[in-house]
Parts: C-alpha cells; sequence; structure tokens
C-alpha cells in the first residue's frame, strides 16, 4: 500500500494538463490530418530524471556564475575560464582537450565554479553530469572492495558517466589503493575521451608526483582549461 501510495502521489505531482499525462499533444495540419508532438512536459520529466541521477544535492543546485563573487582578479580569471568552457563545450566535447581542471587553496570558489558549470550544463544543455564528492566515494569503495559486484557497479557509474565532477580530487591521505582505483577510473575517461571537470588544491607539479599517469592524463584532457590559484588567503566561504 505505501509503495502504491507513493506511486500516486508522484504521478500527482508530476502530472500534466496540457496532455493529461500522455506525453504527446494532437495537432491537426491543413489537410485534417491529426499527428501528434511531444509535449513540453517530456523534456522536463526527462530534465527531472537527470538531476536525479547527477548526485548535485539540493543546497548546491543553485550554485551559478551569477552569484559567484570574484574579488580580485586570479579569481576572476578562474571564474571566465569555467564560463568560456561552458560555453566551447559543445564543440570541444569529443575532444582529446575536453575537460576543465580548477585548481587551488581551499576556499578559493573551486567548488562553487565547478558546480555552477555542472548545473549550467544540466539546466541549459540538458547534458547529464555526475557529482562524485572524492573523499566519500574513495571511503566507501574502499570498504567494500571485496564485494566485486559493488566495486564494479560503483567504478563504472564515474567512469562511464557523460561528464564526471570530481570534487577535490585526492582529499586527505593518498595511498597505493587510492591511486589504483583512480588510475582505473581516469584512464577509462581518457581512453574514451569523456569530459571530467575536477577541483582539487593541488598543483599539476604535484598531482605528477602522486602519479605520473593519472597527472599526465588528466593534463592532456584539461590543458587548455587549466587554472591554478595559488597563495591566496581569503576564503570565499567567509565572505
Amino acid at each position: 500500500m505505501n509503495s502504491q501510495k507513493k506511486k500516486e502521489e508522484e504521478q500527482q505531482k508530476n502530472y500534466c494538463s496540457i496532455c493529461d499525462n500522455v506525453g504527446f499533444i494532437p495537432v491537426v495540419d491543413n489537410e485534417g490530418h491529426t499527428r501528434y508532438r511531444p509535449c513540453k512536459c517530456r523534456e522536463m520529466l526527462k530534465v527531472q530524471k537527470i538531476w536525479e541521477q547527477s548526485g548535485i544535492s539540493v543546497n548546491d543546485i543553485d550554485k551559478s556564475f551569477a552569484n559567484f563573487e570574484a574579488w580580485n582578479n586570479e579569481i576572476r580569471a578562474m571564474k571566465d575560464k569555467a564560463t568560456s568552457y561552458y560555453l566551447q563545450y559543445s564543440k570541444i566535447k569529443a575532444d582529446r582537450c575536453n575537460s576543465i581542471m580548477l585548481c587551488g587553496n581551499p576556499g578559493c570558489g573551486k567548488t562553487h565554479l565547478a558546480l555552477a558549470l555542472a548545473n549550467n550544463l544540466l539546466k541549459n544543455k540538458g547534458v547529464p553530469v555526475v557529482y562524485m564528492p572524492y573523499r566519500d566515494v574513495i571511503t566507501k569503495i574502499k570498504q567494500n572492495m571485496v564485494d566485486e559486484e559493488y566495486y564494479k557497479k560503483t567504478l563504472s557509474k564515474y567512469q562511464n558517466a557523460e561528464v564526471l565532477l570530481i570534487d577535490d580530487l585526492f582529499k586527505g591521505k593518498v595511498n597505493d589503493t587510492d591511486i589504483n582505483i583512480m588510475f582505473e577510473l581516469i584512464n577509462h575517461r581518457y581512453l574514451n575521451r569523456l569530459p571530467m571537470i575536477i577541483s582539487t588544491e593541488f598543483t599539476v607539479d604535484k598531482l605528477l608526483s602522486f602519479d605520473e599517469a593519472i597527472g599526465s592524463r588528466l593534463y592532456e584532457m584539461a590543458k587548455s582549461y587549466v587554472v591554478q590559484i595559488e597563495g591566496i588567503k581569503n576564503n570565499y566561504r567567509m565572505r
């Protein structure tokens, strides 16, 4: 009963008065023939499903370029780079260099801009983006590595996402297991030219020092859209 009630409530919430939830609208042409065109509710449901699958929390769906405060030239340049990537995405998505990497101090606004970019791709272009909070996901994967089915299913979700947002890459202590998991993930996306949005506290040189294979692949995929913010003491979250 609870399941049935929940289903009915969901149908009522998504009810479309234009097509009566059929999904198509009849249109009579000049010759009197009735044809059917998709109702706009179909596109809305598609976008809603993409949002639900993205993993972006309700607290972050309002992150945008418009409400990001660029308080100095370096931060403004990072915002401009993220905006430029968004505008060029459709042209570069299949290229070798089709990703963006925001590197810099904690609190310089990397996550806000990465989420703003993801939100714009989702809302305005209907591009499915999957959000991967690095520390949380890597910890859960390691805790369940003996469960081969869980490991493969979870890793595949991030390997095959149309666009993957990795937030705070290599946050915390990094060991060989972390490196091996991330190489498996990133190498798959590298070989298949699948775009990534990366935020990390580390510079490109530091990423290379963690693992040259991972660092070099990330750089090759994002070299036209790499931003490195160093030495800024102001914390974006405190403004």
